[in-house]
């Protein structure tokens, strides 16, 4: 049974595949000003996240440890960052980016990997591992998403929202399949990989039902009435209202090996 977690091509040898290089960055790439500070106590109700503000300038994470940012940045799941001290997912940072001028989103991941490389020392390898994976692939009734038309402009993104509990709706905008693959890997119980062969952004809408968790029984309530649990779990919706699918499989999958990391000094 496929397990749904929270927060169809050849299968591949199982023996590990190395390919260790620097991480490709521009060092000219960088923010005009950055900040770092320890976050404060977290309370409920405490924003945290990471992404791109409006305007093309700023690139801010909030009350975030450092491996969350990194899996955000380098589009990873946290099962493929080896190495690195323990604070690296216990520490909360603020971490704030401001370019020059207006840039758009590659080159402000580019500049946010620069500051995480300044600030905090860090040095990454990649190499690729035989993992267990889900492959995104077109179904063969073909995919039912649309192209994003190229006079739109903007950046790549996905808005999540809950509502009731469990039951999820993901929009996305100007959408890479790659993107998208990352993003739903956050979802499920292990990486996805993009084997859509499918070029440029799309617009979409997706709506689920997560499984419920395995700390509630299922004869839970909330507020007097049972909890909701009907419609489509994540893979038949992605099937059924996208025409792409997801299978399980073998395949070799990049990680990042943490070379050298320190706390930063200066703002914090």
């Amino acid at each position: 049974m496929l397990r749904i977690v929270s927060l169809a091509a050849l299968v591949l040898a199982l023996a590990p595949l190395m390919c260790a290089q620097p991480t490709p960055v521009d060092p000219k790439t960088k923010f005009e000003v950055d900040t770092v500070k320890l976050s404060g106590p977290l309370v409920p109700g405490t924003p945290c996240g990471i992404r791109p503000q409006p305007g093309g300038q700023v690139y801010a994470a909030q009350c975030l440890p450092v491996k969350v940012m990194l899996t955000a940045i380098y589009r990873l799941k946290p099962d493929q960052i080896i190495g690195g001290p323990a604070w690296l997912d216990s520490e909360r940072y603020d971490v704030r980016g401001k370019a020059e001028k207006s840039s758009d989103g590659e080159d402000l991941h580019t500049m946010f990997k620069n500051l995480l490389a300044d600030r905090f020392k860090l040095q990454v390898h990649f190499e690729k591992k035989a993992m267990s994976v889900y492959g995104l692939t077109v179904d063969k009734a073909g995919p039912k998403i649309k192209p994003h038309e190229a006079s739109n402009g903007g950046d790549p993104w996905i808005d999540q929202a809950q509502s009731p509990f469990l039951h999820f709706k993901l929009t996305a905008t100007f959408c890479p399949m790659e993107y998208f693959a990352w993003r739903l890997g956050q979802l499920v119980d292990r990486p996805i990989a993009d084997m859509t062969n499918l070029k440029g952004g799309y617009d979409f809408t997706l709506e689920y039902t997560a499984d419920l968790p395995p700390n509630i029984p299922e004869n839970a309530q909330i507020n007097g009435a049972p909890i909701d649990t009907s419609g489509p779990n994540i893979f038949t919706a992605v099937r059924q209202q996208l025409g792409l699918r997801l299978e399980p499989q073998k395949a070799p999958v990049q990680v990042m090996v943490i070379d050298h990391v320190e706390k930063p000094s200066g703002d914090n």
